[in-house]
């Protein structure tokens, strides 16, 4: 079977670093007389591997996850296949045509309206005029842009170029499509929309390589998946095992992870930072065993480089281990601002009633922000828990994880089976907890 995509030994470095250049003659006298001694190569620019020979192959009509923490390097690598940025070294093919969705509006012209980009972009694509016609009402249809089709581009808001598209993307006829992390920012009627489509383009025969932290939707529909690490190709085989040897990864933190201040894999300024993060009972002691049903205390130490004043918000969102999203936690959800965050430590809690949990390993994502959209602190699947079986209504049976993924707290009445089956009979009473 021939090969839609062929990476051999590929590598991208970037420059980071301030780089002192001066446009202009007035620039390059004012940097003389501040810096009279300083050599043009003081400043010389720092360097970094994104990528670092990677190589795989993709065939004809194949669905391919990719996977791997913030930073690994899989957004760059969809980028060089498409042409975007170029690679340092190594060698990309890419056979046919080829359509990405790595950026909200990626491949729109602002000035253009909705129906003048979709022509467009089928013209890049080369398709001829009938085509694109023959396509235009499915397109308009799953963007659900109708009304806005002949409005231009840039008074569109960002969920409207997305699923604009989105469905540019899997309507108009390729041969190759790369779909980056992008889908996560639609609501969950269009993300259920978009994986039913990418359903159908794997049924279609057309290859795809599909980047998502949402590790259950990698599973559903890539059969095979490969896992990038620090620039590199990890693991590369079956979408179950690589899924399960990258989540197995986080296990460890269960017992390391409390102490935050010395991971490095964050995003942030860093004015404020996780340090540590506890789990207690109600009386404030220790929580060494979770179970559905109970009560629990989370605590999340913090180290403010400075005094910040912006209402900040902490918060956490709680993953399965196939990185579906159970919920997220925040003071902001709550309505509990907090103003001013001192230098130093400090804590903040948030207090559990009733944790409504399967049995099953979760994992946590930590985050911190103010209201201006500053980052301070981001840490993604940073800490593993185990929910165990609980024996909460006291019957033995227990609480498992056959019984889903949410658990309800539940009281049965039985007066109406008693009245009609036993109404000679007294003593029913209702079946409670």
């Amino acid at each position: 079977m021939p090969f839609s995509i062929n990476v051999q030994q590929l590598s991208k470095q970037y420059k980071i670093g301030k780089l002192h250049r001066e446009n202009m003659l007035r620039d390059a006298l004012v940097n003389l007389l501040k810096h009279p001694f300083r050599r043009f190569d003081d400043q010389a620019p720092e360097f970094i591997w994104a990528l670092k020979d990677v190589s795989f192959s993709v065939k004809d009509g194949e669905v391919v996850g990719i996977i791997g923490r913030n930073g690994a390097g899989k957004s760059t690598l969809l980028k060089v296949l498409a042409k975007i940025t170029y690679p340092t070294s190594g060698k990309v093919t890419v056979a046919g045509r080829v359509a990405s969705l790595l950026e909200v509006g990626t491949g729109f012209h602002e000035e253009l309206t909705g129906r003048e980009n979709i022509y467009l972009n089928g013209s890049i694509l080369g398709m001829a005029k009938r085509e694109v016609d023959s396509k235009l009402d499915a397109i308009v249809a799953f963007a659900d842009v109708e009304k806005f089709i002949d409005t231009p581009v840039k008074r569109y808001s960002s969920g409207m170029r997305l699923r604009l598209g989105f469905a540019v993307a899997a309507h108009l006829d390729t041969d190759v499509l790369f779909i980056d992390e992008v889908l996560a920012v639609g609501d969950v009627g269009f993300q259920k929309k978009c994986l039913q489509t990418m359903g159908n383009l794997r049924n279609r025969g057309r290859t795809v390589l599909f980047v998502s932290h949402n590790m259950a939707a990698v599973e559903n529909l890539c059969p095979r998946t490969i896992w990038i690490d620090d620039g590199h190709v990890h693991q590369d085989g079956p979408s179950k095992e690589v899924i399960g040897a990258y989540m197995s990864m986080f296990a460890d933190s269960q017992r390391t992870g409390l102490d935050l201040s010395q991971m490095n894999n964050r995003r942030g300024n860093g004015d404020i930072r996780y340090t540590r993060i506890e789990f207690l009972g109600f009386d404030r002691k220790p929580l060494e065993v979770f179970r559905s049903g109970d009560s629990a205390v989370v605590r999340l130490h913090y180290r403010a480089q400075k005094s910040i004043s912006n209402n900040i918000v902490f918060g956490f969102r709680i993953f399965t281990d196939l990185g579906t999203l159970v919920t997220d936690l925040s003071n902001g959800c709550t309505g509990t601002e907090i103003s001013r965050v001192p230098q130093g430590d400090g804590y903040v809690e948030v207090e559990i009633d009733f944790l409504n949990l399967m049995p099953s390993r979760y994992y946590l994502s930590l985050w911190l922000h103010n209201d201006g959209g500053i980052l301070y602190d981001v840490l993604e699947h940073s800490v593993a828990f185990d929910v165990e079986v609980s024996n909460y209504y006291g019957s033995g049976k227990g609480i498992d994880s056959r019984n889903g993924i949410m658990f309800l707290p539940q009281k049965w009445n039985l007066d109406g089976v008693h009245h009609q089956c036993d109404s000679g009979r007294s003593g029913a009473t209702p079946l409670n907890r």
